[in-house]
């Protein structure tokens, strides 16, 4: 969620505290034109960043699926609901769908009826579409200075979308994750509204992740780390309170279990270097140099895994760590392979080749603990 709930959320509960951020009028003017892009650097900012902003990608590499996905290499679009589609990035959704599904799995009272996968899907929603969908669109809106010199071919840096849009898009996503949340308390009975505080938690986290003046993600170890909770813990903790009880083992199990979450957002940062170090943003590739980021990347990823394999180990659930750690093979295979090679080059491949593994691991972990 960075999302519901990021977090992922995605799995990516909280506490009564939190209230929903005003998204206020952002302090920066952006005059558009067809051609150019002049941003007024806002209070983080020193310098002023102009950049051009072309009318399309590059025919050669610009590509439709691309675009509905929110990836790089993108076909530029005028149709609006293509754009805001695009801006949602449903690329980023799966993981936190899945740790709905995780959690649902660790609550050990999921049964395949038409009330409960009717509740799930709700859930799927919450967390995916509505505010996975929220946090991209609201990471866009925030990061158009960079976008500006990295893709200033993105919807915003374009022209492609207005900013009144992108602002009303923002919101009707955020009350609508929100109102869905609470309805699925409704549904579920509870007497507190856990799944409703959950979507709070994420979404705020979302808002202080991106936007000034805490901006966590100019922290390549705050901010990933938010990041990976948002897509590892939120969901799983929505999908279990959804169906079951969410305990506090559970909660710190799941918050370790983001540290591998941490090195996925890693992943992202290396084709923003140039963008990050103009404005200041100390991701760990600009902190470190690639060289010993990639490092730390696959590390925390791997590190996380193989201690939570060695944690049902010990606590007697043989035939479980033994599925993790078969599942931790493909993953460092891929990592050779393809991201420690070129982590600029490679992401998507070693993101679409790897990844699958991970949230299968989550499953198993899921499973391990319903039982």
């Amino acid at each position: 969620m960075a999302s519901l709930l990021h977090t992922v959320y995605s799995i990516r509960s909280s506490s009564n505290p939190f209230r929903t951020p005003k998204l206020a009028d952002p302090p920066i003017s952006l005059p558009f034109s067809r051609r150019r892009l002049v941003v007024k650097a806002t209070e983080t900012d020193k310098d002023e960043v102009r950049a051009k902003a072309p009318d399309k990608a590059p025919a050669e590499s610009g590509s439709s699926i691309n675009q509905i996905l929110g990836i790089k290499g993108a076909k530029q679009e005028t149709d609006k609901w293509k754009i805001r589609v695009q801006l949602m990035k449903p690329v980023t959704w799966p993981p936190l769908v899945w740790g709905v599904v995780c959690g649902a799995a660790a609550s050990g009272n999921f049964h395949w009826t038409l009330e409960d996968v009717a509740k799930s899907i709700v859930c799927m929603l919450v967390s995916g579409p509505c505010l996975t969908g929220y946090t991209q669109t609201l990471n866009d809106w925030y990061d158009r200075e960079i976008d500006a010199i990295n893709e200033p071919y993105r919807p915003i840096p374009s022209g492609a979308i207005s900013e009144d849009e992108v602002i009303t898009q923002i919101w009707v996503l955020l009350l609508g994750g929100l109102g869905l949340a609470g309805l699925l308390d409704v549904w579920a009975g509870h007497n507190f509204p856990v799944i409703f505080y959950i979507a709070i938690g994420g979404s705020l986290l979302s808002y202080i992740y991106s936007a000034p003046p805490l901006k966590l993600k100019q922290n390549g170890w705050i901010g990933n780390f938010a990041l990976g909770a948002s897509y590892i813990s939120l969901p799983w903790w929505a999908g279990q309170a959804l169906f079951g009880t969410l305990t506090l083992d559970v909660v710190v199990l799941t918050l370790l279990y983001s540290i591998a979450g941490l090195g996925i957002a890693i992943v992202n940062d290396f084709k923003s270097v140039e963008g990050d170090r103009k404005m200041g943003l100390q991701s760990l590739p600009v902190a470190f140099g690639t060289e010993t980021a990639k490092w730390i990347c696959v590390g925390a990823i791997d590190i996380t895994q193989l201690s939570v394999a060695g944690y049902l180990l010990a606590s007697g659930k043989q035939y479980y760590a033994l599925a993790l750690l078969g599942l931790v093979a493909p993953q460092v295979f891929f990592q050779f392979k393809y991201f420690l090679k070129d982590p600029v080059k490679y992401d998507v491949k070693y993101q679409a080749s790897a990844q699958p593994f991970l949230i299968l691991g989550l499953l198993v972990t899921a499973l391990a603990v319903s039982h």
